[in-house]
């Protein structure tokens, strides 16, 4: 589907729609369009590359190793 389709169809729809309707979709697609990130190209992100001491990493892996596998069926 186009975008202009896709517009069409949502505008057709939301004609439709009672005004208290149209709010709720008004508000969501303002939440929508919050969670909306451009992202970081990773080539700008090289330069943090070596900046975690070995050992501090070594701590972290250990770390997710022994405390992520696991899966407690009575926590909720």
């Amino acid at each position: 589907m186009t975008t202009l389709a896709m517009k069409s169809e949502l505008l057709h729809h939301l004609n439709r729609l009672p005004a208290a309707m149209q709010c709720q979709v008004l508000q969501f697609t303002r939440a929508l369009e919050k969670t909306v990130h451009a992202g970081i190209p990773g080539s700008t992100l090289t330069s943090f590359a070596g900046c975690i001491p070995l050992d501090d990493l070594n701590v972290m892996s250990q770390a997710v190793e022994e405390g992520c596998e696991r899966v407690d069926l009575h926590e909720w």
